[in-house]
Parts: C-alpha cells; sequence; structure tokens
C-alpha cells in the first residue's frame, strides 16, 4: 500500500493503559482528553501546528490555575487519530495509508490545521496524498471509501466520499488492461504499475490475463449499502450498461441476503462470483430493508436480471413478509419475462398462515395474469389458428407457447396436492390462452393426475375438468391412453375415440393424395427417361407399399365405423330404458359430445372385421363403468 513519511524525529511516544505520554525529557504541561484517553503533551508543538488547539489552550490556561485539562469529544476518528496528529505536531515520522487518510484530512481540517499555522500543515499533506496516490489507484480508492462511512458527515463536507465514488465509477467503466491497476482487493495475483505480475514485489514481465466486465463486482459488495447505491448511481451517468449495473446488484444482493442462496447451493459450483461468506448474516429487519431498496435499484427492462434470481427475491419477500407493493413489483417483473423461467422457480411453498394449499397457486396465477398483458400489450396475443397441423398466428407465439408448457407442467405438479380445489386447478388452466397449446397432451396428464388424485369428485365435476382440453388437440399417444382411461368421463372417451376415427380419416384421404400425387409425377418423368428401367421398377416397389399402407387403414377405419355403430346401439338402450327414444337419446348424445357425423365416408367394404369382438368388448366396459358411476351419483345425491 503506498505510504509517505513526514517528519525526521523518532517515536518519544509511549503508552501507559489508558494515557500517552510524550517522553521528551521535559514535564507534560496540557492534558488532552480524547474519549476515554488522555494525552500529556506540551503547549507549543499543537498550539503552533493547530488553530483549534491555540484557542483552547488559551481559554484553558485562563480557567486553571493548575494544570491545563483541553476536552476533544467529537475529532474524526478518535482517540487513534489524534494520536497520529499528536505525532505530526512532534515531527515525529507518520505514515499516510489510504486506511488514515481520511481520518487525518477530516481531523485536520476540524483542528483548523491549514498552512497558516505552518508551511506544509497537515491539511496539505493528507490533501495532496489523496489527489496523487488514493484516487489514481483502485484499491486505495476503494478502502478510503470504506472508511469514509465512519465519519460520513465530515468526509461529505470535505467531498472526500464525492472524489472516492467518481474515482471508483471512472476505473469501473474503463478497460483495466489499458492501465494495469490492481483489479481486487481480495485474492488474485498484485501487478505492478506498468501492468505485469509481481512476484514478492519483483515484477516477472508477465502480462495478466483479460478481465471481464464484472471484475469490480466482490470489491464493491464489501461497501455499505447507502455508498454502494451512491457508486452505481454515479456509474450509470458514467455509461455503464444496464445489464453490469444489474449484475452487480445481484451480487450483491447474493452477499447480504443469504435466503437467495439456500436454493442455488447444490446447483450452482463455486466461482469468483460466488458470495462471500459474512461473519455475521443481517438481522431479518435489515434484509427486509435491503430487499425493498434493490426493487427499486434493480433495471426494470426485461431480460436484465436473471428470472431465477427474481424469483429467489420474490420467496425471500414472502418469508420476510415484505411490503406488498414490493412483492407485486417483483410479480411483475417475473411475468415480464416468464417464458424464461423454468418448472422449478414456479415451485414457490404457500408461506400463508392459512397454509390451504402445499405451493402458492395464486401468485404463480398473478404472475401468468402479469405475462397475459404484457403479450397483450406488445401484440402478441392475436387470435391463431390450426391449419394443417402447423399453428398460424402471432409473431410473440413461441414465448406464450413456452408459457403454456411451463403452466401445465406446473399444474401436473401442484395437483396431487388434496387440498387443490378443482375451481382453482381450473381458473389457472384456462387462463391460458387456447391458441398457446398446440396439443393438450400436458393439459390432459394434469387433469388426469388431478382426477387420480381426487378420486371423490362426482361425476359433473369430471366432466368440468375435462372441458378443459380439446379432445383434437391430443395427439395418438394421448388419445389411445385417453380411451383406455377408466377415470375419465364416458362422454370424454367416446369424443376421443371419434376424433381418433376423424384423424385416421384425414390421414387415409391425405394419402390418397399423395398416390396421385406420385403417379401423375411417375408417368411425367417415364415420358422423359423410358429407357431407365430399374427406375420403374422402383417406383412400382413403391406404389404397392403403399397401397399396402392404405388398405390397413381403410381396416382400421372399418373396425372404428363398426366400434361406433355398436356403441350408437348401446346408448339407444340406456336411452329405453329411462323412457326416452333412440333418436332423439342419439341426438342429445351428439349434441353433448360436440361432434357430427359426415356422410362422406372413405370406402372400407374390403377391410376385415376380425378384431370386431375387442371393440365389443371395449363397449361393454363402458357401459359397465357407466352403470357404476350411476350408482355413485345416486349414492351421492
Amino acid at each position: 500500500m503506498a505510504c509517505v513519511k513526514l517528519g525526521s524525529k523518532s517515536d518519544a511516544f509511549q503508552r501507559q493503559g489508558q494515557a500517552w505520554f510524550c517522553t521528551t525529557g521535559l514535564p507534560s504541561d496540557i492534558v488532552v482528553e480524547v474519549g476515554e484517553m488522555s494525552f500529556h503533551l506540551h503547549k507549543f508543538p499543537l498550539l503552533s501546528r493547530s488553530g483549534v488547539m491555540e484557542k483552547l489552550i488559551a481559554e484553558a490556561s485562563e480557567e486553571a490555575e493548575e494544570g491545563c485539562v483541553v476536552k476533544l469529544p467529537d475529532i474524526p476518528g478518535g482517540a487513534k487519530t489524534f494520536e497520529l496528529v499528536a505525532k505530526f505536531c512532534y515531527g515525529v515520522k507518520l505514515e499516510l495509508a489510504a486506511s488514515n487518510v481520511v481520518y487525518l484530512r477530516c481531523a485536520a481540517e476540524s483542528l483548523e490545521m491549514a498552512e497558516d499555522y505552518g508551511e506544509g500543515n497537515l491539511i496539505a499533506q493528507t490533501e495532496a496524498f489523496i489527489n496523487q496516490v488514493v484516487l489514481r489507484n483502485w484499491k486505495d480508492s476503494l478502502k478510503a471509501l470504506q472508511t469514509c462511512d465512519d465519519i460520513l458527515p465530515y468526509a461529505e463536507d470535505l467531498n472526500v466520499t464525492k472524489w472516492c465514488i467518481e474515482s471508483l465509477a471512472t476505473k469501473a467503466s474503463t478497460d483495466p488492461n489499458l492501465f494495469g491497476w490492481p483489479m481486487r482487493e481480495h485474492g488474485g495475483p498484485m501487478q505492478s504499475p506498468g501492468g505485469s505480475l509481481l512476484w514478492n514485489g519483483i515484477s516477472t514481465g508477465a502480462r495478466p490475463k483479460n478481465s471481464s466486465l464484472d471484475w469490480w463486482y466482490e470489491d464493491v459488495s464489501t461497501l455499505s449499502f447507502p455508498l454502494y447505491k451512491r457508486l452505481i448511481s454515479v456509474m450509470e451517468t458514467r455509461g455503464i450498461k444496464q445489464e453490469i449495473i444489474a449484475g452487480s446488484i445481484t451480487f450483491y444482493a447474493k452477499k447480504y441476503l443469504p435466503g437467495l442462496n439456500r436454493r442455488q447451493a447444490s446447483s450452482e459450483s463455486s466461482s469468483r462470483l460466488g458470495p462471500v461468506s459474512l461473519g455475521t448474516p443481517p438481522s431479518e429487519e435489515e434484509q427486509k430493508a435491503l430487499l425493498e431498496e434493490f426493487d427499486r435499484l434493480l433495471p426494470v427492462q426485461k431480460g436484465l436480471v436473471p428470472t431465477k434470481f427474481l424469483f429467489g427475491l420474490l420467496r425471500t419477500a414472502m418469508i420476510l413478509r415484505a411490503n406488498p407493493s414490493c412483492i407485486s413489483n417483483l410479480e411483475k417483473r417475473i411475468g415480464m419475462q416468464l417464458d424464461q423461467a423454468t418448472l422449478e422457480d414456479l415451485l414457490m411453498p404457500n408461506f400463508s398462515n392459512t397454509m390451504e394449499t402445499l405451493y402458492n397457486v395464486d401468485c404463480v396465477q398473478r404472475i401468468l395474469g402479469h405475462f397475459l398483458a404484457m403479450d397483450q400489450v406488445t401484440g402478441g396475443a392475436s387470435p391463431c389458428s390450426i391449419d394443417d397441423g402447423q399453428l398460424i398466428g402471432s409473431p410473440s407465439l413461441t414465448p406464450i407457447t413456452m408459457v403454456a408448457k411451463l403452466i401445465d407442467g406446473y399444474l401436473a405438479e401442484v395437483a396431487p396436492d388434496v387440498n387443490l380445489k378443482p375451481p382453482k386447478f381450473q381458473e389457472l388452466a384456462a387462463a391460458v390462452p387456447e391458441y398457446a397449446r398446440p396439443l393438450d397432451d400436458g393439459l390432459y396428464r394434469a387433469i388426469d393426475i388431478f382426477l387420480k388424485s381426487h378420486p371423490w369428485l362426482a361425476e359433473s365435476d369430471r366432466e368440468q375438468l375435462c372441458r378443459l382440453m380439446d379432445c383434437q388437440k391430443l395427439s395418438v399417444e394421448a388419445c389411445t391412453h385417453a380411451a383406455q382411461n377408466e377415470r375419465l368421463p364416458l362422454r370424454i372417451v367416446v369424443q376421443v375415440l371419434f376424433f381418433e376415427q376423424l384423424q385416421l380419416r384425414t390421414s387415409i384421404a391425405g394419402c390418397f393424395l399423395v398416390s396421385d400425387n406420385l403417379d401423375g409425377s411417375r408417368q411425367l418423368r417415364s415420358g422423359f427417361a423410358g429407357s431407365n428401367e430399374g427406375g420403374w421398377a422402383s417406383a412400382v416397389r413403391e406404389n404397392q407399399v403403399l397401397k399396402v399402407g392404405m388398405d390397413n387403414m381403410r381396416m382400421r377405419v372399418s373396425e372404428l365405423e363398426k366400434e361406433c355403430s355398436n356403441m350408437r346401439q348401446e346408448i339407444e338402450k340406456l336411452g329405453r330404458v329411462k323412457g326416452t327414444s333412440s333418436s332423439s337419446a342419439w341426438g342429445s348424445v351428439s349434441k353433448k359430445f360436440g361432434f357430427k357425423l359426415k356422410s362422406q365416408m372413405c370406402s372400407a367394404q374390403e377391410g376385415s372385421v376380425s378384431n370386431q369382438h375387442q371393440w365389443q368388448g371395449k363397449v361393454e366396459k363402458l357401459k359397465e363403468r357407466h352403470g357404476k358411476n350411476k350408482k355413485t351419483s345416486s349414492k351421492n345425491e
């Protein structure tokens, strides 16, 4: 650390308990009391350097006949600083350093140690050291600013705090590789003024590796929050990028809010940017105040602050019971970038006293609402449709599709909670726009888990939940599972089977279209290359394979038609039991299922009906389930 020597006399001060004595051979004629420490000194060296001491000594000499006692209760830096001031007055060699120069500068100003009381007085010496040494070095500027905290009013009056902050802000906004000043206070190799690495104080000539833009994060995190806040404000005026500012605030918050590091301790490896361990963590009230300050200090632009960090702040705010406006602001920030969140982020425990549900579903719903509102403002919520299996709609469909998938996954995670009521589950699931889900497989999975965890639900509640999904947007695998799912209501199973049949018919129609196109293109090719015998033989084989596939599909359609006919007969029998005509029963079922049979059917007379008995068995099972549901509903009534 840089320092200078002042004076030429040897150290003649000795301490005995709570008293300092100057052993110069002459008896002491004045006692200066600073706090609990007393200094037995001589009048002349003090009054010759300090205007304040000159006045106080004169006043004390007039009032007291025996012994002169002067009290200095408010000297900046206390007894330790006055010890250095007294030594300076006696001409003792004095070391100035970044750790004491601010105390000495403020004490010198308080004691009026200007040039009027001797050339090269303490004010001039300390101010020159600050300007020529401290402010030119990152490490010394930081250390000097840290000492300003103890005597902030004095340092503010002398602009020392301002000088140190501006020095740090300027250096943080400049590439340190251009100047080679030491960049970190804690750890890391030291550098010479020329920028080369030092070994035992000797320059090695080796240049350090290029530093990243976040090299100053750890150093400034040692500042108190008021000084850190002022430094960040000045850095913003210096043009430092907002994402770098946000990174520094994130680092600072992780250091002083222990709750932010609990969930990341196992997932993140230790690195230079890891939070520094604290001897004594802040109290809950201090953490609460800091958290609310971070909310006001963080940039509001989307994507500058990591979503995981924002969720950590929100979780901590709920634990500390921060101001509701702070919690609301954090939810809005997260809502702006919900598409960047993970399922683990959303799984926030419910910290309320009521503990209605295991997870805070209401908070997730509010965050989703903020995202949808923002998406609508930016034009992302325009209608879209499904055409030939592809989504057509807004340009920001990808983020909202990601959010829809995220919410479906969250619903599946919270569904096993027996305290989660169907209306709350349904409200969150319905909040996602229909166009945001290309497929409803995730929603179907969540509904199935919810029905499995809530077996006591009435048939009407089950049907209400199942109306959330669109059977036409289920994949083949999901349709196969739903057709055999005993937890689903009967009409939902029938609807799934019906749309599965329509999908097969559409696929067959597409195959015919492809076959016609292939035949036309092959005929055209044969006109140009009639001599290509090998190509023609290959085309014939491909056509045969395609026809075999279409024949198999015709057989499948035939089986589904027979199954649908059998199910219609069973439903008509059930309707006649209740005194309802078959035609009206089937018409009502069709309306409830929400589909209309199309008259244009593909020809399937050649197909085999060997699997008819298997489908009749499935219908029998559906009939038995329907009877059980009737008994269950009658018991509930």
